[in-house]
């Protein structure tokens, strides 16, 4: 088994040492999805739910989510991105959202963390835009789906190991 690095010699957590690392582009996608009620996401297609832009309101606070990880995960560190971009995928007749979230650094340590942070925000931030209408709303499969960069190499997520039922 690799060894954690988030504890010391002594088996207590730590922020791990970065100083040493050389910096690296590093590029992580995550992404999971919120399911709803047909008449729910009727109101995200058509535009008219009563508290605005839900996908935008999303995005923005996709964005300012992994901006904040660092703050919000006690043993990340902060880190400057250079790049997230956040991406919905409506189903209307599965009655879901699939959020995306991709993160971008050159740095000495990965952004896997800011984008599921993202990913998370985002789809939190669609049921709270709509939990008025719907409480049964379910978030789901939130994963790390890629990333590039950084000591252990690239990394894809390999469907076939999925336990989750669609």
């Amino acid at each position: 088994m690799t060894d954690l690095t988030h504890f010391n010699e002594s088996n207590e957590a730590h922020m791990v040492d970065i100083a040493a690392k050389m910096p690296t582009q590093r590029i992580a996608r995550a992404s999971g999805y919120i399911n709803m009620s047909h008449d729910t996401i009727k109101l995200i297609v058509e535009g008219s739910a009563k508290k605005g832009d839900v996908l935008g309101i999303a995005r923005i606070a996709a964005i300012q989510a992994t901006k904040q990880t660092g703050f919000l995960i006690p043993l990340c560190h902060p880190i400057a991105l250079t790049h997230v971009r956040v991406d919905f995928e409506i189903d209307t007749d599965l009655a879901r959202i699939k959020a995306t979230v991709t993160a971008s650094t050159e740095g000495k340590t990965g952004v896997e963390m800011e984008a599921l942070t993202g990913v998370n925000i985002a789809l939190l931030t669609i049921y709270d835009m709509l939990k008025a209408v719907d409480k049964a709303m379910v978030i789901t499969q939130i994963h790390l789906e890629e990333k590039t960069g950084g000591k252990s190499g690239p990394f894809v997520f390999d469907n076939s190991l999925e336990n989750l039922i669609y």
